[in-house]
């Protein structure tokens, strides 16, 4: 259970491999609720982690870049937006979200709401595709369902992601 938590601090293990370990040993229901609530609390220990301990030195360092100070107000307003997206699409770290709402302004409700309902289906795809790669004679036609979601997910997510910074230019 803690290897979620720390995994979202210190993302050198994948998540996938890490819930897979936690629906091994705990089966998938309980293993996803493992999941989820660990990362969760994750998220948001990291988030105050960089609220407390960077937020102010970052501001101040980065306020004479005007883009840098216009995403901060622009995460300030839509941050449940951003985190949620950020959240649903896999292509970006938990943890880089994490620290980089932190340093930002936005609301604490943005992001813990942000994360309470994005996480929940992303973790769910990914304990469910740990859970079918343990059992994948039994269930490998479900297996190559939720792969094909989660590529698709990635697909959009770059998408996403061009059509932000084209935006921003």
């Amino acid at each position: 259970m803690a290897l979620i938590f720390f995994q979202t601090f210190f993302p050198f293990i994948p998540f996938v491999v890490v819930a897979g370990t936690n629906v091994a040993i705990f089966g998938i229901k309980i293993g996803f609720l493992v999941n989820y609530i660990m990362s969760c609390l994750g998220a948001v220990s990291s988030f105050y982690f960089a609220r407390y301990y960077g937020h102010a030195w970052v501001e101040k360092k980065l306020e004479r870049f005007p883009l840098v100070t216009q995403f901060s107000k622009r995460m300030e307003k839509r941050g449940f937006l951003y985190v949620l997206l950020g959240r649903l699409i896999p292509i970006l770290p938990s943890s880089a979200i994490n620290f980089g709402a932190g340093l930002t302004r936005m609301r604490f409700t943005h992001f813990l709401w942000g994360t309470l309902l994005g996480k929940l289906p992303i973790v769910f795809l990914e304990s469910m595709i740990a859970h079918d790669l343990f059992h994948f004679q039994k269930y490998k036609g479900r297996l190559l369902l939720l792969l094909g979601i989660f590529v698709v997910l990635i697909l959009v997510g770059n998408s996403v992601k061009k059509a932000i910074a084209a935006k921003t230019k």
